[in-house]
């Protein structure tokens, strides 16, 4: 039913669980996003004017999707009978299948989605160079149209900070605004970055699992996942405190807005894993593990310090050499 009618199902679940107002709260988290990310660009000391133009055009022209499609699509040509599953399965592949076709010599329809409404999960396509979020992640512990606003960031906005890295992560960066694969690095940018993103790799090579010797992440596979991770916390940390408009942040039940901020992103990534499932995950999945994704980029930021006072000799210091700046 998913794949037959997912846009279908879609918008359903967009009128029971996705709300105007939610969407309306997206929309302004992802401006103040865009917002972060374009001033850190700016202010990156280690890349030339020549990058920073061609990486500011590239964000200019990035496209956001939130919640689901502006258009939906139709089934009207598509039967459904009561009591009859095979014949159901085979109309609705000859539907998909003769959609497919006369699409087939058309322009591409940047309209479309890859993912359903009702899919919990978020992507960055290079091609078009957009970011897409489904209603269904924009829920509890990602996003609640309800909590404080630091721990929304430091949940959703961490994610989507995440996505938007992933346009200038070590294959985003391959391409352009228009998703065209070109080298718009000059060769000493390009060196800087990859000295950088060496550096983030072995921060997470480091890392030993109980019960699995020997067996670690790899810091080249991972590289985008984490190159990700770390620009996403720093974008959404920077958007947050552009939404306070220069006001001090509350400090609610005794914590201060940047301290809620890192403990949104940290409850994103509970996890609780058997011995065989995290061998699986670090030897398959580009993916660090979540109780990994949780602390490392935030040994890698500077206000993580400050908000917990965090100092040398606690486990998960860094000293400040040793803390990597991509993003």
């Amino acid at each position: 039913t998913e794949r037959a009618l997912g846009e279908a199902i879609g918008r359903d679940y967009v009128a029971l669980y996705f709300p105007p107002a939610s969407k309306t709260k997206m929309d302004e988290l992802v401006g103040n996003l865009r917002i972060a990310l374009r001033g850190r660009i700016d202010g990156l000391p280690w890349m030339g004017a020549a990058t920073k133009q061609e990486a500011q055009a590239k964000l200019a022209n990035f496209s956001v999707k939130v919640g689901y499609p502006d258009k939906w699509r139709d089934y009207t040509a598509l039967q459904i009978t009561p009591g009859d599953l095979i014949g159901n399965v085979e109309r609705a592949g000859r539907f998909e299948w003769d959609y497919r076709r006369n699409r087939m010599g058309g322009p591409v329809d940047k309209a479309e989605w890859g993912m359903t409404p009702q899919t919990v999960n978020a992507y960055y396509n290079s091609v078009k160079n957009e970011i897409v979020f489904p209603a269904a992640i924009l829920q509890p512990p990602f996003f609640d149209p309800d909590a404080d606003p630091a721990v929304n960031y430091g949940g959703i906005g961490g994610v989507i900070g995440h996505e938007i890295s992933h346009g200038f992560d070590d294959q985003g960066r391959k391409s352009d605004g228009k998703g065209v694969l070109r080298d718009w690095w000059t060769a000493q940018d390009a060196a800087k970055f990859e000295a950088q993103a060496v550096k983030l790799g072995a921060q997470y090579e480091a890392y030993t699992f109980e019960g699995l010797p020997g067996v670690k992440i790899n810091g080249r596979a991972s590289m985008g996942e984490n190159i990700g991770d770390l620009g996403g916390v720093l974008i959404s940390l920077d958007a947050y405190h552009t939404s306070l408009g220069g006001k001090p942040a509350p400090v609610l039940d005794g914590y201060s807005g940047d301290q809620r901020f890192f403990l949104g992103w940290g409850q994103v990534w509970r996890t609780l894993f058997r011995t065989e499932a995290l061998r699986q995950q670090l030897v398959s999945d580009p993916h660090s593990p979540g109780q990994i994704r949780a602390i490392n980029p935030l040994r890698n930021v500077d206000a993580w310090y400050k908000a917990f006072d965090v100092k040398p000799g606690d486990a998960q210091y860094l000293a400040p050499a040793d803390r990597v700046r991509i993003w």
